[in-house]
């Protein structure tokens, strides 16, 4: 069916049609490069641009951002994929499915919520080796998440993936074949060949538009109300579970249902009420500059034996001080002893007995005074000093 045709059938503007790009890859010698992974790495970017100066606005220490960052991302990206392999696993592991392509993430699928999962748990491990308070640094990063997934939803464009049902709004995305070198059909390393194949509603245009107008929100509630303790992070995955339960509404490309409904339709529904409830229950407030700052030099998180050697100062830290802290008060307890000792044998007698002046001296300066008992010693002492200086 010809372009004309289509606009005919449905009684809408051909020229409102949102036009599939001819392709999503190019290839620059042996190497593809993919808008996909562009849009990814774009995204991963601007999260960290944004939420770096989230961070040092609220005091934190620069640089933070990236660091944590390093541990944060490879986690997402692999939790990404666990969540997309799982949910889909019938395209990988079912009839005419091939394993190995669940190994291809290049190739798309990515579900956020395995990503944002495990990319928590690579924040907290990246929270743990910097020492600065996890629900904090999720609240500094939250809309540079949403940002960086509104930028994502743009490889999905190119890809032709995740659109929604055929539709006759005029605002419809066209959807072409995609052909390879030999004339074989190759939709995600192929380029468009012929009319649009069908118009369908543009979820990834839906889902973009969600995320950026959730951008402005949260950081306008950020800064009318200057929450804290993880309640922006929380309200970062509301909003975005809120829009995303309708879009999965609207899809019509192939997932794994439960109930009639897609599985991504309850993940969002029941992430969605977690959310809230941590939003609503959390501790109020926010926290100090103090707290953000880890006031440490940092190893960068490849430098594994420095990491180890910066993990194992700050276990001894504490003990450290203690110990150092019953040093101190053992000095106290034996240095009279030691004095007297010095007085009744005679040895090195001057010295002790100076060192008892001078003491009695610092003591009168500060407005300290010693125990009676002490006093008594060193006077004694001195006696003794100066009849050893008569007798000989």
């Amino acid at each position: 069916m010809t372009i004309r045709a289509l606009a005919e059938s449905t009684g809408a503007d051909v020229l409102a049609y949102i036009p599939s790009p001819p392709r999503g890859v190019w290839n620059i010698g042996p190497f593809p490069l993919r808008a996909y992974a562009i849009c990814i790495i774009l995204g991963i970017i601007a999260a960290i641009w944004l939420g770096e100066k989230r961070w040092v606005a609220r005091g934190g220490q620069t640089g933070m951002v990236l660091d944590v960052a390093m541990f944060a991302v490879p986690f997402g990206l692999i939790g990404g994929r666990l969540y997309h392999v799982a949910t889909d696993w019938q395209k990988y592991f079912g009839a005419g499915g091939h394993p190995i392509n669940a190994l291809k993430i290049w190739e798309g699928g990515l579900g956020i919520w395995g990503a944002v999962l495990l990319g928590g748990i690579g924040a907290w491990i990246g929270c743990r080796v910097y020492r600065i308070p996890l629900p904090a640094f999720g609240d500094a990063i939250a809309p540079g998440i949403l940002l960086a997934q509104a930028i994502g939803r743009l490889g999905n464009y190119f890809n032709q993936e995740l659109y929604g049902r055929e539709t006759k709004v005029p605002w419809g995305l066209e959807i072409f074949l995609r052909y390879d070198h030999s004339g074989q059909l190759d939709m995600m390393n192929g380029t468009a060949a012929g009319p649009a194949e069908k118009i369908v509603q543009p979820t990834f245009l839906y889902e973009l538009i969600w995320n950026l107008l959730g951008v402005a929100v949260l950081l306008y509630v950020d800064r009318k109300f200057r929450i804290g303790h993880g309640r922006l992070f929380a309200l970062y995955v509301a909003v975005y579970c809120f829009g995303r339960f309708f879009v999965e509404l609207l899809r019509d490309d192939e997932a794994t249902h439960v109930l009639g409904l897609r599985i991504n339709t309850f993940t969002s529904a029941i992430v969605f009420v977690c959310a809230v409830a941590y939003f609503l229950f959390a501790t109020k407030g926010r926290e100090t500059a103090d707290q953000l700052r880890a006031g440490v030099e940092r190893p960068w998180p490849w430098q594994i034996g420095a990491l180890r050697a910066f993990g194992a100062a700050g276990a001894t830290a504490g003990t450290g001080s203690a110990a150092g802290d019953s040093q101190a008060a053992v000095t106290e307890v034996d240095e009279p002893t030691t004095e007297k000792s010095a007085g009744d044998t005679g040895t090195e007698s001057p010295a002790a007995g100076n060192e008892s002046e001078t003491e009695r001296d610092i003591s009168s300066e500060t407005g300290d005074s010693e125990p009676e008992a002490t006093e008594s010693t060193a006077v004694d002492q001195a006696k003794t000093v100066e009849s050893g200086k008569n007798g000989s």
